[in-house]
């Protein structure tokens, strides 16, 4: 019989293996099968092309991912043990794992140096990943123009011997990150195939467009409204505050000057870090939306948000931008979005969601369509800042 013994357990492996439930091993194992037959590998490993198309990924962002994930062997094999690991640190990981692991996704020409060719790289293929353009290609001066304005958010101080561009160091990229928490958010859901089902609707996930972000246009209420006033489709709004909590609400009807509640049961709002939850409209009331603008009454707070009543919003925002609230509320049975009920915010973004059909006057609108992940509740929002959720 011998004494021969199977090989030594991967020590990490073993560790990334603890992190997941039976039933998501077990799922890990399915989706393995299926992407190894598509591979034609026997069920031994999945191949480079197969895993990008799965994914979502293409070019240099794609080929980085399938690097890391197969350890840098350069043998086009992703085993199963790689799957494991890799998901076991990119989506299971401690929050300093997976910025680590985000911050050398980045580097795309895999050099050890991060580069703003590098960013830009990645920025174009998020963007064309997002917007699937139609005949436009990645060099519409919308896309272009995002691009160039995400760059310009970032900060490149790290110096290098005979080198006399600088690049992007850690700490940079954190910092960038919290000026463009919708950047970190994309890339650290990427790992994850499309599924069917969602918060919207098909007809709802054609088109996105960035209306309006603090860090690119300045924390003016004004100019909020005067950058959204011009969609009429539902938006999504994003706020990141200074305890680091995400949260938002999706407004199904226009954001409007009005002196009470208004809305329907589409909206809703939701909460993307550290947990993600969407709450939806429980009925118990029609207190959907809030817009009010330049009234003199305190019986009428000037601001926007979302459930709950005057003075004690599920989500509010107040018109200087630079404070707001949020308490639970019986109209959407959720909690409390932050540490505490007083928010600060630090990033606001709003984002544009143009129903399918809908005719457009703008010549530079992004045409195209959303990614299948942004079907299902955890992945609508990859973009602006949706974080898997919790099973």
């Amino acid at each position: 019989m011998g004494n021969s013994q199977s090989p030594p357990a991967n020590p990490r492996f073993t560790s990334a293996s603890r992190s997941f439930t039976p039933k998501e091993l077990e799922d890990l194992k399915s989706l393995f099968a299926s992407l190894a037959a598509q591979s034609q590998s026997n069920g031994q490993y999945i191949s480079s092309s197969v895993f990008q198309v799965c994914f979502g990924l293409k070019g240099p962002l794609g080929d980085r991912m399938f690097d890391l994930a197969t350890q840098g062997r350069k043998d086009d094999k992703l085993t199963f043990e790689d799957l494991v690991i890799t998901k076991g640190t990119y989506e299971k990981g401690t929050n300093d794992e997976i910025e680590e692991f985000i911050y050398r996704l980045l580097d795309v020409t895999n050099d050890e140096i991060l580069t703003r060719s590098d960013l830009e790289s990645v920025l174009i293929t998020m963007f064309d990943h997002i917007f699937h353009l139609k005949g436009s290609g990645s060099g519409s001066r919308s896309n272009c123009y995002m691009v160039d304005e995400f760059l310009n958010a970032a900060t490149f101080s790290k110096d290098h011997e005979g080198c006399n561009d600088k690049s992007m160091s850690f700490e940079d990229f954190k910092s960038w990150c919290s000026l463009v928490p919708s950047v970190k958010k994309f890339l650290a859901s990427l790992f994850v195939p499309p599924d069917p089902g969602g918060a919207l609707s098909q007809e709802e996930l054609e088109e996105w467009k960035l209306l309006y972000h603090s860090a690119l246009n300045g924390s003016s209420f004004n100019t909020f409204l005067g950058n959204v006033s011009n969609n009429d489709g539902p938006t999504v709004l994003i706020i990141k505050d200074r305890e680091g909590y995400i949260f938002g609400g999706y407004a199904s009807q226009p954001w409007e000057r009005h002196s009470n509640f208004y809305g329907d049961m589409k909206s809703f709002i939701f909460q993307l870090y550290p947990k993600a939850s969407i709450f939806r409209p429980t009925g118990a009331n029609s207190n959907l939306q809030w817009c009010a603008v330049n009234f003199s009454s305190e019986a009428i707070p000037n601001g926007f948000g979302f459930g709950g009543r005057i003075n004690h919003f599920g989500l509010f925002l107040s018109a200087s931008f630079d404070q707001g609230h949020t308490f639970s509320c019986t109209t959407f049975n959720s909690p409390c979005l932050s540490k505490t009920s007083q928010i600060c915010p630090e990033v606001i973004e709003c984002w544009g969601v143009v129903r399918k059909g809908m005719e457009h006057e703008k010549q530079d609108v992004v045409k195209g369509t959303v990614l299948e992940r942004f079907k299902e509740d955890r992945h609508m929002l990859n973009m602006v800042g949706i974080a898997n959720a919790s099973e």
